[in-house]
């Protein structure tokens, strides 16, 4: 029986892959999954096998919270790391961005390594020889880690110049995941996420919020405020059905094919995204919903989170990732379709 931990497992997408490995997935019916988060995180209402669940309550700022979470978890075949305070959140609280993104984390990875150390029953054996499969880490990294100046296309192989505190954070994170993987402590991926659109729920602290809301919130008869004027403004986005499929292949695809070409040091894959302008998600909303959506539409540039957005490519290049087995979607209409048919469901 696989055990995956899930941290930020309270948030969107940890519900949502909690509740893919639960019910749809193939191996279902054996997965046992760890779900965690500074809240107890519940057990996804459509679940299939919700007796396969636990949910822990934990800090993972606090030291002896986290010691008390890998003892308990105490075998752990994957880990998905999805906690963290999003891009505006940082920008806003330096300290609490730095705590969470980037101090947290290396006290996850610090924990697994010394479990390496001192256990028998872990990844390293009582003979010292690294054990043929040890925990695969998936880290939920993010395209803010490109800053300007950029090229017309973005790949893997472009230089990183984050412009926001929490494209720094994730691009230190990156770095020490890496090298935990050259040195045989974990195995695993970083995934640069695009904007995920479209989320369910409340509005998040992230400056691509309005990406979700500016068809959430119509849908619902709420009006959601975009917060920049530019209706040709690109953004590089991801369906949330696409994600959780992209993010279960990360947790079954064999690193060591030699036709991957993934070294150890270099784990780090842009996941694939699609482009759409703001008039071309406004033109969604209406061939989906109606032109009288429209009216729950308000522009107002908010200086600080245009910034944000502006630091930001609007154009990937998908061929590394697609080469992985990775997916992309159809087109933002499509997204915007799987969303309604969602809510219908």
């Amino acid at each position: 029986m696989p055990t995956i931990l899930i941290t930020g497992a309270a948030g969107f997408i940890g519900q949502l892959l909690a509740t893919h490995l639960l019910t749809v997935h193939p191996t279902a019916p054996d997965n046992k999954l760890i779900l965690t988060d500074i809240i107890e995180p519940p057990i996804p209402s459509q679940a299939k096998y919700p007796q396969n669940v636990q949910t822990i309550q934990a800090d993972l700022c606090n030291a002896s919270s986290l010691s008390s979470l890998l003892s308990t978890a105490s075998i752990i075949d994957t880990i998905f790391i999805f906690h963290g305070i999003m891009s505006s959140g940082s920008e806003q609280n330096f300290s609490l961005g730095m705590t969470v993104n980037l101090h947290s984390t290396l006290s996850l990875l610090e924990g697994i390594r010394t479990s390496i150390l001192t256990q028998t029953a872990s990844p390293l054996q009582a003979s010292g020889k690294r054990n043929p499969k040890p925990v695969r880490v998936i880290y939920a990294s993010s395209l803010a880690v490109y800053g300007r100046p950029l090229p017309s296309t973005i790949n893997e192989t472009t230089h990183p110049t984050p412009e926001s505190s929490y494209g720094a954070q994730k691009l230190a994170c990156e770095t020490l995941i890496q090298d935990y993987i050259r040195r045989g402590y974990i195995t695993g991926l970083c995934l640069r996420f695009p904007s995920i659109s479209i989320r369910p729920g409340a509005p998040t602290a992230a400056a691509s919020s309005f990406l979700s809301g500016m068809i959430r919130e119509p849908m619902r008869g709420k009006e959601c405020v975009i917060p920049i004027c530019d209706r040709g403004f690109m953004s590089w986005m991801c369906s949330p059905r696409k994600l959780v499929e992209n993010l279960v292949w990360a947790g079954e695809m064999d690193f060591d094919l030699e036709e991957l070409k993934l070294d150890t040091h270099r784990r780090v894959v842009n996941l694939p995204g699609k482009g759409a302008s703001v008039q071309e998600m406004l033109d969604a909303l209406v061939a989906v919903g109606g032109e009288e959506k429209l009216k729950f539409i308000r522009e107002v540039e908010d200086e600080g989170t245009v910034k944000i957005l502006r630091s930001w490519g609007v154009r990937y290049d998908n061929a590394f990732a697609l080469g992985l087995g990775f997916k992309e979607d159809r087109g933002f209409e499509q997204a915007v379709r799987d969303y309604v048919d969602g809510l219908e469901g």
